[in-house]
């Protein structure tokens, strides 16, 4: 049996996450759902981890862009798509782009990590950098899509990207239970909401009974208070994280209708949290994981969520970190 909002499902639903897992069928990397014996006795639970930063680019961004880019129609394609992003949505356009041939041009804040700069540019985008505390990236990279009649890839409040996110669900959904096993909830990076809006559309779908939380940044937990307050609320504009992968003004409009029908709730981590799960990830689970990546881990790691005799799944966004924070990464003593 499976759960219907009908408000949510006309903007992102299992039909339309099903159709994305057939688009990027062969394209993306099926990630597997691993498990791991340090992790489960500390945390008393069973934690299925989902590593997204074994996908393309080294984040889950390529299953959204694919799928976006997959719809556009062929006689749109040569004049280009425009997205914008802090990183990982700049890398995963740009390598859908290539792959369909189509040029891409991505307005990318100036304090990007020169790993995610540099990377955007090697897979054939052009990128233009901008200040993401005094100048608007969407006015920035609307005027340039209207100018070439390109076609706009929004980072997260885009149904096209939103469904292709949600083939996470799926594969968690299908994994878990070829492992005999219920999830009792799952805890999902957010940042403008995209990746948990189509991942809670399959899982409420697939396991009505699992309760999906959203995990962000305490100095940037917009979708935590939007919930709690049932509006969108934005972020202090003057805040800062090291998490940047999931640093946003504030949910999208799309994405937080979805959102606010399907989750659970938030759940917050400090950056300090965020850099204990680093370096756990990066110690015991041998796994590279970046901060805004990691939050979702930082949240059982810390007991912001209690996983004692719980079956948990983590997805852990991304792992596009450069080398010295990772070294840096420190955990915490408890």
């Amino acid at each position: 049996m499976t759960t219907t909002y009908p408000e949510a499902d006309a903007i992102c639903s299992i039909a339309d996450v099903r159709a994305a897992a057939d688009r990027i069928r062969g394209h993306a990397v099926r990630t597997p759902l691993l498990r791991n014996a340090a992790l489960d006795a500390l945390t008393g639970g069973t934690i299925l981890l989902k590593p997204e930063m074994l996908q393309h680019i080294g984040a889950f961004k390529f299953r959204g862009a694919y799928n976006r880019l997959a719809q556009i129609p062929a006689q749109d394609r040569p004049k280009g798509v425009v997205a914008w992003s802090s990183g990982n949505h700049a890398q995963g356009v740009a390598m859908a782009a290539r792959l369909f041939g189509m040029p891409a041009t991505i307005v990318m804040p100036k304090d990007t990590p020169a790993m995610k700069l540099a990377n955007t540019r090697a897979l054939g985008a052009t990128v233009r950098e901008y200040d993401r505390y005094t100048e608007n990236r969407e006015a920035i990279g609307s005027a340039i899509a209207a100018e070439r009649g390109a076609t706009v890839v929004a980072p997260y409040d885009d149904r096209g990207v939103m469904a292709g996110q949600g083939t996470i669900g799926i594969e968690i959904i299908e994994d878990a239970q070829a492992m005999g096993l219920a999830i009792d909830d799952a805890v999902v990076c957010c940042g403008g909401g995209g990746l948990i809006a189509g991942t809670s559309t399959a899982i409420r779908a697939l396991s009505p009974a699992t309760r999906v939380w959203a995990a962000e940044p305490a100095t940037h937990d917009d979708t935590r208070r939007s919930l709690e307050l049932g509006e969108r609320v934005a972020n202090d504009p003057n805040a800062r994280s090291i998490c940047d992968a999931i640093v946003t003004p504030m949910p999208g409009e799309l994405t937080f209708a979805v959102n606010k029908a399907r989750l659970a709730g938030g759940l917050a981590v400090t950056d300090e949290e965020a850099l204990d799960a680093v370096a756990f990830a990066r110690d015991v689970l041998k796994l590279v994981v970046e901060p805004g990546g990691a939050v979702a881990l930082a949240c059982v790691l810390s007991g912001t969520i209690d996983a004692k005799g719980k079956t948990i799944a983590v997805v852990l966004s991304g792992g596009n970190i450069d080398a010295e924070t990772l070294a840096k990464a420190k955990r915490i003593s408890r």
